[in-house]
């Protein structure tokens, strides 16, 4: 199910709150940093905010630099991002400058919700979901039907929460104004409740005039969701250990690595690790993790060739290793070429057995790459 890179936006006080509870917005960044956020804002093709976002900022969400609009025509994009809102219910105000600024705009909502947007006038495309709000059904319908590949999201709390809850989110850009709100019935940027992907990455720091810009990036595969950033970091990791091994006329040089469902690395390896001549990386890897760990029914290998239907050196190929392991999701850069087995399909083998593999070509020139001498136009 492919789904859009989700950016979530935010600034935060020192103590973690969004907002005051004063009459006017509590303008937690200054000049530089919007216009920092004005160059994410012209990067994507849609900004999603929620109904209370709108009740409470009235924000015009618009790209500011005429420039930036200059350069995103100029490459064949609208002037402005699709502008995107959720509303359950429906009560949206037809005044709000949301609607009166940009280019196109488009309410999900629920099938009651729908209802009272049409009798409300609102200027928008209506897409009622069902019965309920589904954040997976939303996200797919902006893939599919609108063309949304990179989605920023800029609030509330309540829907930064619930994307992150259920995985959804592919970055966090956190600006962190150095004062306190210290008011209990001020809007915080997080709720309580279960999240999914365990521990961030930490992906870049920069100071911006007196606030700081933290971006981070999830550690969890993406499982459920289609590719996620956590899916390219871990597979370029394994292009990267793919260049250790000990080089081979006679065989591939290629990393693994396996990660549980939380983000945390479980193992890896890489070809001929140890000084054994003829171990696989995905063997190796899987070597080091006990059989019975409870964790790799539901983790992911990540391998920068496809893990081997059939091989001459060991009793079981490296795709058989990963089903008797109970692993149900392999992600590979790298289909094998027939240097050394004609007709390889690691990749559909696995399949036939329901795991979900994932082949991500943008890597292939990595995995390629300590392999250029064994390979031409392989």
């Amino acid at each position: 199910m492919p789904l859009p890179y989700v950016l979530l936006s935010a600034a935060v006080s020192l103590d973690g709150y969004l907002d005051d509870t004063g009459p006017d917005r509590l303008l937690l960044s200054g000049p530089a940093d919007f216009d920092r956020v004005d160059e994410v804002r012209a990067s994507v093709d849609a900004i999603l905010v929620g109904a209370g976002t709108i009740r409470a900022d009235n924000p015009r969400l618009l790209v500011n630099s005429p420039v930036r609009r200059a350069a995103r025509v100029a490459a064949g994009l609208p002037e402005y991002p699709l502008k995107v809102t959720v509303s359950g219910s429906g009560d949206l105000d037809p005044g709000a400058r949301f609607w009166h600024t940009g280019g196109d705009k488009v309410v999900y909502t629920t099938l009651a919700g729908a209802e009272v947007v049409r009798e409300r006038g609102v200027a928008a495309d209506v897409v009622p979901l069902g019965a309920e709000l589904s954040w997976p059904v939303l996200l797919e319908h902006l893939y599919s039907v609108r063309g949304v590949r990179r989605l920023m999201v800029e609030g509330g709390g309540r829907i930064h929460t619930q994307l992150l809850r259920e995985g959804l989110a592919d970055e966090l850009q956190l600006v962190l104004a150095p004062l306190f709100v210290g008011d209990p019935d001020a809007p915080r940027l997080f709720g309580p409740g279960g999240y999914q992907g365990g521990r961030l990455r930490l992906v870049e720091t920069r100071r911006i005039e007196d606030v700081v810009l933290m971006r981070y990036e999830p550690t969890a595969p993406g499982v459920g969701r289609g590719v996620c950033a956590a899916d390219r970091h871990w597979l370029a990791l394994a292009c990267e250990l793919a260049a250790e091994c000990p080089p081979s006329r006679t065989a591939f040089s290629v990393g693994a690595v396996v990660v549980a469902a939380d983000g945390t690395e479980l193992a890896r390896g890489y070809s001929r690790e140890g000084g054994d001549p003829v171990v696989h990386a995905e063997e190796a890897a899987i070597a080091k993790i006990a059989p019975d760990d409870p964790r790799l029914p539901s983790a992911t290998v990540y391998s920068s060739l496809e893990p081997c239907a059939r091989r001459a050196s060991r009793p079981a190929p490296c795709a058989r290793l990963i089903l008797s392991a109970g692993i149900h999701r392999v992600v590979t850069a790298w289909r094998e070429p027939d240097t050394f087995v004609p007709a390889a399909d690691g990749n559909g083998l696995l399949s036939a057995a329901g795991v979900d593999v994932v082949h991500l070509p943008e890597y292939t020139s990595r995995a390629k790459a300590p392999n250029h001498h064994l390979i031409y136009d392989a």
